[in-house]
This record gives structure tokens, C-alpha cells and sequence, in this order.
């Protein structure tokens, strides 16, 4: 079965299974011991801070291992920020950065009294590094970027950012999970976190590198392990193991990021040409070699991600319809992109060409099967459509002329992908300078009636307040 959702973790590399297991006869002891079996513990942690300092680029005594990449996020965050209080407490952060670091600016402002400017990004997911500057303030002590985005791949320009950081005398941590496995992070940065599981490495192991100079103070109670930084005792055979894969996976990091990267470049060509009415998002050449991510119209993401899964394809989404929240995800919305039918595919190393010549294959006739069953307009017949499944739909929306020539769809109560189904399907009927006005209490038609303007060439007009929800109002240009 296909495993196309490695940025969510990626299968156990061979080196880490083996280093892993040799090291549970070795690295069971406190390696803080002078004993023999302390001192065999203690030179396998060393010999991983080692290597995996020079996969980060610092010296080792700047590396620290915690529990988890979210542990190490959360310990630099509020170890820089408690460090530097007397310069202030207003943090800077981008508005696509992995839900650890938001959640951890909320935590110091809603807890610490802080304050938290977001950068926004542009439609490709990527800050300006003229914005972010613009951000900064006399009493910012701490700025967060990361180096690739989780969701659409993008990579930001982190040593832009670092430069301007350093000169302005504020420490920039950046968020490296997504990216540490392909190659180090470039520039001047100040504290950087990452997590095993991302590259191959077994969960429960994360890294935090602060650079000497920074100004750091663990605002917890202090441990004499890790520094101080990462309390409680070191699990060291996971340790070994997410060193020993991180220095093979970079072994083989020029040659698979060539190879994906090709596999991707198809997903991304293909895939409009296969299925219409798709967004494929993020930068097209500045983004991880792995990873790509698109959006169908008229799709329930739900009911995408079953259908794939029952055609043996595991892949991932930031469509709303797969939130317990039933809000888009936080970087669609903040790129300002189309969320329903959202699919991210993360290619794993070693990746056959031949799982992705098929899945190119399958995933038309799927889209078209789910876009019947929620009866979609049709834009073009796929060749090879499967038989619909029934399955129970909500009762078509009340239509309105609403007077003044405006066509009013009421979508009150009905969740995505439904509002922007019942804008298509009257939309045809409006004449060339009418409007559409469509009652929603959808969160995510918030996002998605402006993006469906976007790839249709119409006119998003704006949002005003409705009895129950909001009316989100179109023209029709052409």
C-alpha cells in the first residue's frame, strides 16, 4: 500500500531500525555515571551529539535532545523569550508556522503578558522578507520562521530574514523539521529545532540547537541533564538511532531529492491535465523536493481521503471537512488558496516511480465519483469514471432572485463542499454583471468562494453580515 504522507512522519529508516536495536545493550545506563556500563551510555550519546551537530551545522555542546520536535519548539521559544524579558516581550512569528510555534505565542501572550505580530505570507505561502522586518520592534525578543511549510512544501527565505534579524539584534529561532533531512539550514539563525520522525527516525526524539551568545534561560525548574534545557533522562537508544538516520538520510539526500523531485514535478503537471477545476498550490520552484499539494473544487475532503484510502493510497489533507474544527487549515487560510478538497502528498525516500504512475491513474476517476455523489456541476466527463456510491446529501439550497437582481443561494447550515456546489450550479443563470449573493455559515466557504472567483475569472465582490451567517457575494464578469 502506498505511503504518501512521510511529512507526517516518515517510515523508519533501515539504519535507525539497526542502530536502534544495538544500541538497547549499550544504552540502557545513566550516562551521567562513571561506572562502566555510564560510560558506554555516555559515549553513545556523545558520539549522536556529534553527528547530528554536523548535520545541523553547530558545535555539539550547542545541541541539546528533547522528547519530541514539539517539546524542543516549546523549550526554545520560552527559553529565548524568558531569557531576553528584559528586552521585551513582543515575539514574531509567521502566519503558516507549524501549530506548535502558534500555539506557544499564544501561551506567552495570553500567559506571560506578551505580545505577537504575525507576518502574513504571500499566495505561494512564503514571507516577504521586507514585511517581516517590518514586523520587528525595539522590544521584540524572539522572531520564529521555519525553513519549509509542512503543508505546501514552500521553502521561506530564511537567510534573508536571519540577516535582517541579526542586525537588529533579535534572535531568530526557525522551525527545521520539515527540511533538516534534505540539508542544513542556511544563514545566521539563532536557535533551531527539529524532530527525528520527520527524516526517518523514531518518534520521541526532537533537537534543539541555541547558538553560544544567545541569551537563554529555562523559565522551569532547573536539570543538570541536556543542559538544563530538556529534563529527565535521555532515552538513548532512540537518540542513537535518530542520529545514525540523520547522517543516512542525508547520505542519500542529493540523489532521492533529484529523483522525487522529478516524481513531484509530474504530480504537479499531471494532475490539472487529469482532473478539472484544480488549484495546485504552493511555489512551484522554491519548495521541498517531496512534497506537493493540491485542491479540488466541488470535493468533500473527507469523503477524497476515504476513497484513496480504499484505493490503498494514504495521503494527508488540510481540507476543513477533515478537521474535527470544520475550520480550513490555518496556512491555506492564510495564503488565501482553495481549502475543500485539499490533498497533500509527501513522497518517502525510495519511492517507486510506478506508485505514483498509478495513483495518477486512480485519482481521477475518484474525484469525479465523489464529485457526483455531492452532485457537482460537471466540467468535463472523466474517462473512466467509477460508479457512484449513494450516499445521503443534503436537499439543494433555496434560490432568491432577493431583489435589486441579485440571486440569493441559501447555504445556511450545510458544510463544505456544498456552498460552492450551489453557487455553480446557478451561476450560469446570472447575466454578465449580476451578482450572487451565497448565505453561508461555513467557515471555509470563507475561503473557498473567494479562491472558486480566483480560478473562475469572476468577480469576488465581498462579505456582509447575514440573519445567521454571512452573505458572501460574487459578480459575474464573463
Amino acid at each position: 500500500m502506498p505511503y504518501f504522507d512521510a511529512a507526517s512522519s516518515a517510515p523508519l529508516h533501515p539504519v535507525a531500525r539497526q542502530a536502534l536495536q544495538a544500541s538497547l545493550d549499550e544504552g540502557w545506563a545513566d550516562p551521567s555515571r562513571l561506572y562502566r556500563e555510564g560510560r558506554r551510555a555516555g559515549l553513545l550519546l556523545d558520539a549522536a551529539r556529534q553527528t547530528a551537530a554536523e548535520a545541523v551545522g553547530c558545535r555539539p555542546d550547542e545541541l541539546v535532545f528533547t522528547p519530541s520536535g514539539t517539546h524542543a519548539v516549546h523549550s526554545g521559544m520560552s527559553g529565548a523569550l524568558h531569557g531576553r524579558r528584559r528586552v521585551g516581550l513582543h515575539a514574531v512569528v509567521s502566519s503558516v508556522e507549524h501549530s506548535s510555534v502558534l500555539h506557544a505565542a499564544s501561551a506567552h501572550a495570553s500567559g506571560a503578558g506578551g505580545t505577537v505580530s504575525e507576518v502574513p505570507v504571500d499566495r505561494y505561502g512564503a514571507v516577504d522578507p521586507d514585511g517581516y522586518a517590518a514586523a520587528l520592534r525595539a522590544d521584540t525578543a524572539l522572531a520564529c520562521l521555519q525553513s519549509a511549510n509542512h503543508e505546501v512544501g514552500t521553502e521561506q527565505p530564511v537567510s534573508a530574514v536571519a540577516e535582517i534579524c541579526r542586525g537588529r539584534g533579535v534572535p531568530l529561532l526557525v522551525d527545521a523539521a520539515q527540511s533538516l533531512g534534505w540539508g542544513p539550514v542556511e544563514g545566521a539563525w539563532s536557535l533551531l529545532t527539529a524532530s527525528a520522525h520527520k527524516w526517518g527516525g523514531p518518534a520521541g526524539v526532537g533537537l534543539l540547537a541555541v547558538r553560544k551568545g544567545v541569551r537563554f534561560a529555562a523559565p522551569g525548574p532547573a536539570d543538570e541533564r541536556e543542559s538544563g534545557r530538556a529534563p529527565g533522562f535521555q532515552n538513548i537508544p532512540a537518540i542513537v538511532a535518530a542520529a545514525a538516520s540523520l547522517r543516512a538520510v542525508r547520505a542519500e539526500a542529493a540523489a532521492e531529492a533529484a529523483r522525487l523531485r522529478a516524481l513531484v514535478e509530474r504530480i504537479r503537471a499531471r494532475v490539472p491535465e487529469l482532473v478539472p477545476e484544480v488549484e495546485v498550490v504552493g511555489h512551484p520552484v522554491r519548495r521541498l523536493p517531496h512534497l506537493v499539494t493540491f485542491s479540488c473544487l466541488y470535493v468533500d475532503g473527507e469523503a477524497l481521503l476515504h476513497e484513496l484510502d480504499r484505493a490503498d493510497f494514504s495521503v494527508s489533507s488540510g481540507s476543513s471537512c477533515t478537521s474535527s474544527t470544520l475550520t480550513p487549515s490555518h496556512v491555506l487560510r492564510a495564503m488565501g488558496v482553495l481549502s475543500e478538497g485539499n490533498v497533500r502528498i509527501s513522497l518517502p525516500l525510495g519511492t517507486p516511480e510506478a506508485e505514483v504512475d498509478r495513483f495518477l491513474e486512480v485519482l481521477p476517476g475518484v474525484v469525479s465519483g465523489v464529485r457526483e455523489r455531492f452532485g457537482a456541476p460537471v466540467a468535463s466527463a472523466p474517462a473512466t469514471a467509477p460508479s457512484p456510491v449513494p450516499v445521503p446529501v443534503p436537499a439543494a439550497g433555496r434560490e432568491d432572485d432577493g431583489g435589486g437582481g441579485e440571486r440569493v443561494v441559501d447555504a445556511l447550515g450545510r458544510r463544505c463542499p456544498i456552498p460552492v456546489i450551489e453557487l455553480a450550479k446557478v451561476f450560469g443563470e446570472v447575466p454578465v454583471g449580476g451578482t450572487v449573493a451565497v448565505l453561508s455559515d461555513d467557515e471555509a466557504a470563507r475561503l473557498d468562494i473567494p479562491a472558486w472567483c480566483e480560478m473562475r475569472g469572476q468577480e469576488y465582490v465581498g462579505e456582509r453580515p447575514a440573519d445567521h451567517g454571512v452573505a458572501y457575494v460574487v459578480r459575474r464578469v464573463s
